[in-house]
């Protein structure tokens, strides 16, 4: 085991969060702001981010809530739909206003009604993103009421994503959120093109977490997290230095009433402690030189962005760090993230 205390690397980067909006966008964002150099902002507010000028609206409300000295950089996406116009994309991503589109399979997860049912309707769009070089952000499951949710992602795997890379074999795709072996058993056979993030919950929970001594809502999420081996794989990816993979923390707040309830919002807010628990995983796996390229030069890489010239500081404490402190919201609070493990590492500059 590595005896490193203290890691200063560059400014890492988030490729995946969900900021929201009004209340919750002015409480969640400072997390995502004093952590993170850029970050990729999900669209599926209510209603989605669906047009360039919807995602301009957005970015100037994120703009407007940081302090002046602010450097962190918002990365907007559009949220892919079967009437998404490919003219709109292209604008948005050549004036630099939009960084990727989002795919989210119609009722997939939060707000994704609005979501693709029939990828062949989107197929003229993905044509443009692959002549432009323009990131395609997939959620990948299958919605398929014969189809275990367990089971979602292997199966979106061999039923859409392989004929989908056959189809637009120079398309940069990002596989959000990896959930199982069999996904990262397919962004390793796949010789460029295709990355993919990793989240901080999924490396530290399988779905014991959810289920054992009755259920806890505040573990669930979408994707659900799935069997030890998966999770053990997830890790291994990690921590191998391989740059396909990098930091995306899909922390997704939620109030506690919409978790704790009959039909509970799958989502888990993990942004305030996401690096220490990152960080206390690369020392579990004796991969503490591996870190910072998994959070701030590989995305960084694939996005064809420079590195952050920032830099952040953590060193391992020497007594486990307390949880941090619910959010506090005006009627309600959003509970942060239990890795029901100790945590020595904390961000210190």
């Amino acid at each position: 085991m590595t005896h490193l205390t203290r890691l200063d690397i560059a400014m890492p980067d988030d490729w995946h969060v969900h900021l929201r909006q009004g209340e919750m966008l002015e409480q969640v964002l400072p997390y995502t702001a004093a952590h993170f150099g850029r970050a990729i902002v999900m669209p599926n507010l209510q209603p989605p981010v669906v047009h360039t000028a919807d995602a301009l609206a957005y970015r100037d409300s994120i703009l407007a809530i940081l302090p002046p000295n602010s450097s962190f950089q918002p990365l907007m996406t559009l949220y892919m739909t079967e009437t998404t116009e490919a003219a709109d994309v292209k604008a948005g991503f050549e004036s630099g206003v939009i960084t990727a589109v989002k795919l989210y399979p119609a009722g997939a997860t939060t707000n994704s009604a609005a979501g693709v049912k029939d990828l062949e309707k989107i197929y003229p769009v993905l044509e443009v993103m692959q002549e432009i070089g323009m990131p395609f952000l997939v959620h990948g499951e299958v919605v398929d009421p014969q189809v275990d949710i367990f089971d979602r992602e292997a199966v979106f795997i061999e039923t859409k994503l392989m004929p989908l890379r056959v189809r637009f074999p120079q398309l940069n795709i990002v596989f959000e959120h990896l959930t199982t072996q069999e996904g990262v058993d397919y962004v390793l056979s796949c010789a460029k093109h295709t990355a993919a993030t990793l989240t901080p919950h999924h490396l530290v929970i399988n779905r014991n977490a959810m289920l054992v001594g009755g259920i806890k809502p505040h573990y669930y999420c979408l994707p659900v997290a799935k069997r030890e081996r998966h999770r053990l794989a997830l890790r291994a990816a990690a921590t191998c230095g391989d740059p396909r993979f990098f930091l995306g923390t899909d922390s997704a707040p939620h109030p506690v009433h919409a978790k704790e309830t009959a039909c509970g919002c799958a989502g888990i807010f993990n942004v305030a402690n996401a690096l220490a628990i990152t960080a206390q995983v690369f020392e579990q796996e004796n991969a503490l030189d591996k870190f910072e390229g998994f959070v701030s030069l590989n995305g960084a890489a694939f996005y064809g962005l420079p590195v952050n010239t920032e830099r952040l500081i953590l060193e391992r404490q020497l007594k486990p760090q307390a949880l941090p402190a619910n959010l506090k919201l005006s009627t309600t609070e959003v509970q942060a993230f239990d890795p029901m493990m100790d945590l020595y590492w904390s961000v210190v500059s």
